[in-house]
């Protein structure tokens, strides 16, 4: 394997991992809050297409944003009026989500495309383009540093460098700011932040806005950058892999990025390589295509380290009086 070849590789890794990222921040969110969240495949879906529908039929990515955005913060608010307000079980609200984003997106679709649950290809204003970094052109012959620059770190979608950009931002957040302080709070005490006279249920209700936000990022991310439309499914089960690294990371925007590049690492493999020759047994493309399934798989039975959740994760809280 030469030099071009694993900076290929590393380029995929990082678009691969892009939504995983945005998905895995999303539910970081949401269950440091208190509120777990299974939704984050629907959410992620139902963005992918609300995205690549407005974007289709404006000719305007930024308004597709918008539109995934919008959709996405729905499922959520959805989410939490299910599981906040009527304090219902946050895992049926999760899986119901994904269900109903499963079956109106390929409803609309058909009904509004005649595709077959898809959307019209994008071009153009309505898709996220590349960008190429100040200096790549010119760096680009430097031996080692310059293919770095030119090739791995410039000539992404500007949502893949949000996405970078968010993991320090949500780890100062989380840690060095009073609204991170109580949301970590609320996690794991929620009678002690009431008792101060903070508001559970606002807080709550902020970090599952702040999940469909991010949701609706990763999901415009796939149907307008990573992709040029909107396919059926086309999440491909990225939402349950975003958990399973969030469960790796332990809950931490840092050890999320890097669980998120691992899990993209696998998927970049897998789609470089069919089959891997090992001189002594050949790896089908079968397997291959499943590590990162397996990986998740491996992760959430527990065989890597113990993760411990917040404490206060998946239970309403009931003010007393």
């Amino acid at each position: 394997m030469d030099f071009a070849t694993i900076i290929q590789i590393l380029d995929s890794t990082v678009r691969l991992a892009t939504p995983l990222l945005l998905a895995c921040l999303a539910g970081l969110y949401s269950e440091r809050s208190g509120v777990f969240d299974i939704g984050l495949e629907g959410k992620m879906l139902i963005a992918a297409f609300a995205s690549a529908a407005a974007a289709a039929a404006t000719g305007s990515v930024w308004l597709g944003l918008l539109a995934g955005i919008f959709a996405s913060l729905m499922l959520a608010g959805l989410h939490g009026l299910a599981s906040i307000t009527f304090r219902g079980n946050q895992l049926i609200s999760g899986v119901a989500i994904n269900f109903l984003a499963s079956g109106l997106t390929v409803l609309l679709g058909q009904k509004w495309f005649g595709l077959g649950g898809r959307t019209p290809s994008l071009e153009g204003a309505a898709r996220f383009e590349p960008i190429t970094l100040p200096f790549a052109g010119s760096i680009a012959p430097v031996p080692v540093l310059g293919p770095i620059y030119s090739e791995l770190i410039s000539g992404h979608s500007i949502l893949v460098y949000v996405a970078i950009a968010l993991v320090p931002a949500s780890a100062w957040l989380l840690y060095r700011t009073r609204f991170g302080l109580r949301l970590r709070a609320v996690g794991e005490n929620p009678a002690a932040v009431d008792t101060a006279g903070v508001s559970v249920t606002g807080i709550r209700y902020a970090a599952v806005a702040i999940t469909g936000i991010l949701c609706g990022l990763a999901g415009a991310y796939l149907s307008t950058a990573l992709a040029a439309g909107f396919g059926r499914e086309m999440t491909a089960g990225k939402g349950f892999i975003a958990l399973a690294a969030l469960i790796f990371a332990k809950w931490r925007p840092w050890y999320a990025l890097a669980a998120c590049m691992l899990f993209g690492l696998l998927e970049a493999v897998s789609i470089r390589y069919q089959s891997i020759d090992l001189g002594f047994v050949m790896i089908p493309v079968q397997f291959t295509q499943a590590l990162p399934y397996i990986l998740t798989v491996v992760i959430l039975a527990g065989f890597i380290g113990k993760a411990v959740p917040p404490r206060a994760g998946g239970e309403p809280y009931v003010k007393e009086r």
